[in-house]
């Protein structure tokens, strides 16, 4: 059963890593596709966390509570570092790449690192107060799990982009994961 969810969040994952913004020509559809997805991952992800750590209704919400306070916090951040690390590639690629600016980019992508582990940290102080430590562990070790199998639908869907011709940001044709 646990193997199931893992696999459906997983798909869902590709579907919704599918619909991201940029990742599309189109705007208003899948941005309505893009958030129903959200939400469902959302559900099956609450609901794996749930039966996986054996919380309690209190629990449940208290910790989707946390979760979307501070995932609100981070969503930003996270859009920085992209931007970042694209902003660092491109001049890092650039035939002569301008050695203060490189600096600059690195300085300012360890300070979000920096800032991304704050959140995390505060984070976990806050489900101290509801959740036991094995639980916390647990959620923990979950939310690695599930952040990697994200990151290799990421990985592989530009692996993807990169073999089809004209397969870059808004160019080519993509085959799309279906719901």
């Amino acid at each position: 059963m646990k193997r199931f969810v893992w696999i459906l969040m997983l798909t869902m994952a590709q579907t919704l890593v599918a619909q991201l913004p940029g990742d599309s020509g189109s705007a208003a559809p899948d941005g309505a596709q893009a958030r129903d997805l959200r939400k469902r991952i959302r559900q099956r992800w609450n609901e794996h966390v749930r039966s996986t750590l054996a919380l309690s209704d209190e629990q449940t919400a208290k910790l989707q509570g946390t979760e979307q306070r501070f995932e609100e916090q981070r969503q930003p951040l996270r859009g920085r570092q992209r931007e970042i690390t694209e902003t660092l590639n491109a001049e890092l690629a650039a035939g002569a790449p301008n050695q203060e600016r490189v600096k600059q980019l690195m300085n300012e992508r360890q300070e979000n690192q920096r800032t991304l582990q704050e959140i995390n940290r505060s984070e976990d102080r806050e489900m101290q107060a509801y959740l036991s430590p094995v639980q916390r562990a647990r959620y923990q070790e979950e939310r690695r799990r599930f952040q990697e199998r994200v990151a290799e639908v990421v990985r592989h869907r530009r692996e993807e982009r990169r073999q089809v011709p004209g397969g870059g940001p808004r160019g080519g044709v993509r085959k799309r994961a279906r719901p």
